[in-house]
């Protein structure tokens, strides 16, 4: 039986095309910068928004209709809903999707129940990614909805939370790898505070730390050679979080010895909320060499809280694009959809079109800053202002040939520095909408 009778699989039919039911630019054997949209993209589908979310929120009852869910916590039930899953999947066109362990399998009365739960749909997992080719992009463990969590996990002030933490982890990777999941993703949805006065701080971060280091080892241990991810988020459900924003994980992985084993997987709504943009947060990452998945979602800049809309504004997808390009493109991670519809979207068939979208929005970006580095306009634009620095006094400094001494004799000699020039923001923001 099919969930989706009316929806056929989602075709390209170009940018002349009118059916919302189409892909207008997501062209997924397309070559562009000599790998295909598909391989650029790595599109991805959450578990978690897109067939946990009921539409409830503070204000309000669930409204979404799902008829084939029966709404109740029986493994029946979520079995049912894996195979309406992977038939979403396989009529979208996406390669990949991604969940938390408690999405996709209810949460037991014991630990040794849940690790029971999560085989039990694990195996209905294993036959549908065999079944489409549908593959596990990276997996994660929800800790924060239960109110063990409530402490946080590992940086819980309760030692047997910790505990329990890192056993949920332990089975969580393990079912990762065993559906061959690319990659692996920390999102500490409370590993933060609410109250300093009340909080060890430093305790707290080393004990995260080692938390992160164990899983390192145990991932060595059953040969899960995926990369680890870090998600950074600088507040909600915590007053801040440890991993606050790009640089703030960074400092934290370079300080406790886990650069080798981390990258970063960014979220659009998440760096608005740490007063950044997207852009920012990929340049930081990427300058690092950490830069390793995206969740694509926009929030409202008019509501200071985690909405987890769709992408749809282009400039942020050509952003986005253009620095993922910049730094060779994604590698294990993916351009996964953390976004949900809206409340008030209600039906099914909003799941695809928010989703082709999505995918479009994406796929134009990617063209546009395939266009902006074939020019290399930009580029050149960017490398003039800096051309003080290719020869000179500039090379001299940046090869370590000078100290503060040997620069204050020359600036004595000179008297003042050279005349600036000006850095033509406006001109720059006008070359760029040239290629919208």
């Amino acid at each position: 039986m099919t969930a989706f009778p009316e929806i056929e699989s989602i075709a390209y039919e170009g940018p002349d095309s009118l059916n919302p039911l189409a892909f207008r630019h997501y062209n997924a054997d397309e070559v562009i910068e000599g790998r295909t949209m598909r391989e650029h993209l790595r599109f991805s589908v959450v578990y978690w928004h897109t067939f946990r979310a009921t539409g409830a929120d503070p204000f309000g009852a669930p409204t979404m209709q799902r008829p084939w869910d029966d709404g109740s916590e029986s493994i029946e039930n979520a079995q049912n809903r894996v195979r309406v899953a992977f038939e979403f999947f396989e009529k979208l066109g996406v390669p990949y999707y991604a969940f938390h362990d408690r999405d996709i399998a209810p949460e037991g009365n014991s630990l040794s129940e849940s690790h029971k739960n999560l085989d039990a749909i694990a195996a209905v997992m294993k036959e549908e990614q065999q079944r489409t080719g549908v593959k596990l992009l990276w997996g994660t463990a929800n800790m924060f909805s239960n109110p063990r969590y409530m402490h946080g996990a590992a940086t819980s002030c309760n030692a047997e939370v910790y505990a329990y933490a890192a056993a949920q982890v332990k089975k969580a990777l393990e079912i990762t790898h065993e559906l061959g999941g690319e990659g692996y993703t920390f999102w500490g949805g409370r590993e933060g505070y609410q109250c300093l006065w009340n909080t060890d701080l430093k305790r707290e971060q080393e004990h995260l730390a080692r938390f992160l280091h164990m899983a390192v080892d145990y991932a060595k241990q059953i040969g899960f050679t995926g990369p680890f991810y870090i998600e950074p988020k600088p507040k909600e459900p915590t007053k801040h979080q440890y991993d606050s924003d790009a640089a703030a994980c960074l400092n934290f992985l370079r300080q406790f010895d886990l650069m080798d084993h981390f990258k970063l997987n960014l979220e659009t709504n998440h760096a608005t909320l740490a007063g950044h943009t997207m852009q920012h947060e990929l340049e930081v990452a990427g300058s690092a060499g950490a830069l390793g998945s995206i969740d694509a979602n926009t929030g409202d800049l008019l509501l200071g809280w985690d909405t987890d809309q769709f992408p749809t504004d282009i400039y942020v997808t050509t952003q986005c694009m253009h620095s993922i390009l910049k730094y060779g493109g994604l590698k294990t991670g993916g351009v996964n959809f953390d976004a949900k519809v809206r409340r008030e979207s209600f039906e099914p068939i909003d799941l695809f079109y928010a989703h082709v979208g999505g995918m479009d929005a994406f796929a134009r970006g990617l063209k546009i800053a395939a266009a902006m580095r074939a020019d290399g306009r930009l580029e050149q634009m960017v490398a003039d202002r800096y051309a003080s620095w290719n020869s000179g006094l500039g090379a001299e400094i940046e090869a370590g040939q000078h100290t503060l001494e040997s620069l204050e004799k020359i600036m004595l000699e000179k008297g003042q520095a050279a005349p600036n020039q000006s850095g033509r923001q406006e001109l720059f923001e006008n070359v760029i909408n040239q290629y919208m």
